[in-house]
């Protein structure tokens, strides 16, 4: 299946389930120097709407 990322990308998806055991994770990184403070609210923007999209297509999987 693909996913449409936050920057109009399709990406790939082969494992649903891993994808969104990924995605969980990367949303929560963040680098210890706080110069990067404003790049990390980016990709957590980035890696939480990837989660929220993913695991919407799980839930509409799991209703059907």
């Amino acid at each position: 299946m693909k996913v449409t990322d936050l920057n109009g990308c399709p990406i790939e998806v082969i494992d649903l389930d891993e994808a969104i055991g990924i995605t969980a994770q990367y949303k929560g990184y963040r680098h210890e120097d706080k110069r990067y403070s404003d790049f990390d609210k980016k990709l957590c923007a980035y890696w939480t709407d990837m989660y929220d999209k993913l695991t919407a297509i799980k839930e509409r999987l799991n209703n059907n």
